[in-house]
């Protein structure tokens, strides 16, 4: 073989090898949460999906961009509220791209952009607030914020996701006096709270004491009543017995049909037991003549009765 045929074997060689490592170089594989901008000779050409992309190289150029949600880091920074109060406030945002051309195009530095936008924005906001909404409306701040912001960036190509505020920091001595207010509220609150208890129980235990009350009364009445109808059922059952015993007596005087000189008899019986008792004077009744005569015709009987023995 001779040097020619040498030659161009080693020409053709490093020819298919610069041609191989060209080709290599025009192949871009584009990961899924990417977009692949190809520009040709500085102009835009096309957008390339995820997967495998060949390019020409040292003709076309790709630029990459990431499609996922992203976080801006909003520094920390001074602003002063309505009521002319310094606090220190920081932010993050977050966002996700919507249109990679014109995240390439339209801005130079997204990431200083957006923080830059976002500080002035946040200042607006609060710097429209009083000191103590400003720490007690958070979501309020979160969404105007978010809205200003994706609005602004709407022409960049991206889509602002949320706005979250990290802190919310007055000066030391705003804090001290807000947490020494804190305290008195909470403790009227809890005197107030107190207050309310001990009245309340009060209320109960006087509702207690007067249902007790009222309950001893009804059952003393009750009782009373009881008592009451347990006499009057005494007192005529007494008195109904009493009327019986009388109504017996007086039929059984009737049926063994009782003599003058009988009812005489008796009745002296019944002096004779009066006048034995302690009472030291007799009461007679007034019609007495009846029962004289019978005793004075008891006198003449036994009279005749000596005579004859």
């Amino acid at each position: 073989m001779d040097d020619a045929a040498v030659v161009v074997i080693l020409f053709g060689g490093i020819v298919l090898t610069v041609l191989f490592f060209w080709a290599l170089a025009g192949i871009r594989i584009v990961r899924p949460y990417e977009k692949g901008l190809i520009e040709r000779l500085g102009k835009f050409q096309r957008t390339a999906d995820s997967g495998l992309t060949i390019i020409v190289p040292v003709i076309d150029k790709m630029t990459k961009v990431d499609m996922r949600e992203n976080v801006v880091d909003v520094p920390p920074q001074e602003v002063i509220t309505k009521d002319n109060v310094v606090v220190t406030v920081d932010a993050v945002v977050y966002y996700e791209a919507t249109d990679p051309v014109k995240l390439v195009y339209n801005v130079a530095n997204f990431y200083v952009a957006a923080t830059k936008l976002a500080q002035t924005n946040l200042r607006n906001v609060i710097g429209e607030m009083q000191l103590d909404e400003s720490l007690t409306s958070r979501e309020q701040i979160n969404s105007a914020l978010r809205q200003i912001l994706d609005d602004a960036t709407d022409k960049w190509g991206v889509r602002v996701v949320r706005v979250e505020l990290q802190r919310i920091e007055p000066p030391v001595d705003v804090t001290e006096a807000m947490h020494r207010q804190m305290k008195a509220e909470r403790t009227r609150r809890a005197l107030i709270l107190e207050a309310d208890g001990d009245k309340q129980a009060a209320i109960t235990r006087a509702e207690g004491a007067k249902g007790a009350a009222i309950l001893e009364a009804e059952g003393q009445a009750q009782a009373i009543k009881n008592v009451a109808e347990a006499e009057k059922f005494q007192k005529l059952t007494v008195a109904e017995g009493e009327a019986l015993a009388i109504k017996s007596v007086f039929a059984a005087i009737h049926e063994g049909e009782p003599t003058n000189d009988l009812i005489a008899v008796r009745y002296l019986e019944a002096l004779q037991a009066i006048a034995n008792g302690p009472a030291n004077k007799v009461f007679l009744p007034m019609e007495v003549s009846g029962i004289m005569g019978s005793i004075g015709g008891i006198a003449e009987l036994f009279k005749d009765k000596g005579e004859k023995a």
